[in-house]
């Protein structure tokens, strides 16, 4: 016997999603539930918003985590990215602030469940976002870090970081930080 799958309006997803006692993400019309995350991936989101917010505190940026989500409407997507920037004032999508349109930064933590998807179509989705310039993946099992550059001619070049002491210049904000900082306090050995 097969199962049907139900298909969601953005409306709907939205009211579901305000008395869900979870996150949830929105996938044109499919809602999937996001799974818990680890000690590490904690570390290094925290890790990176709380250097970003300190660096970026008196200029006309805003650093949000796990809590904000992100609508795309090209392809009618709502996503809770790790971190993300926003350079000016956020652009919301209805009355409240809890979702926005206008990230020029995007940094995600891979999880084993969500990794493929994360570099995959997820990247594709956001790459549709206008402010869009840059896209951060940090892996949690071991220092890698990928970053991907919008350049004026509409590429992205991608820069992989290995070496726990290397240091990561940023590109869509005046923004350095090394591995090191990153990964401070996560631990491989649990993988």
């Amino acid at each position: 016997m097969q199962t049907q799958t139900r298909y969601y309006t953005p409306e709907e997803y939205l009211e579901l999603e305000e008395k869900a006692e979870f996150k949830n993400e929105y996938r044109d019309g499919e809602i999937v539930a996001m799974t818990g995350g680890t000690t590490n991936h904690n570390e290094i989101a925290l890790n990176l918003a709380a250097h970003l917010k300190f660096s970026l505190r008196s200029k006309n940026y805003r650093v949000y985590m796990g809590e904000v989500r992100v609508w795309i409407p090209r392809y009618r997507q709502y996503t809770y990215p790790d971190v993300m920037v926003i350079e000016g004032e956020p652009i919301y999508t209805e009355k409240g602030t809890t979702t926005v349109m206008n990230p020029s930064l995007i940094a995600e933590v891979l999880s084993p469940s969500t990794q493929n998807y994360d570099q995959g179509d997820k990247f594709f989705y956001y790459r549709s976002i206008p402010e869009m310039k840059e896209y951060i993946i940090i892996d949690q099992k071991q220092y890698h870090v990928m970053q991907y550059v919008k350049t004026s001619e509409n590429q992205w070049l991608l820069t992989e970081y290995e070496d726990k002491d290397a240091t990561i210049k940023f590109n869509s904000v005046d923004f350095t930080i090394s591995l090191k900082e990153i990964y401070t306090g996560v631990s491989f050995e649990n993988f």
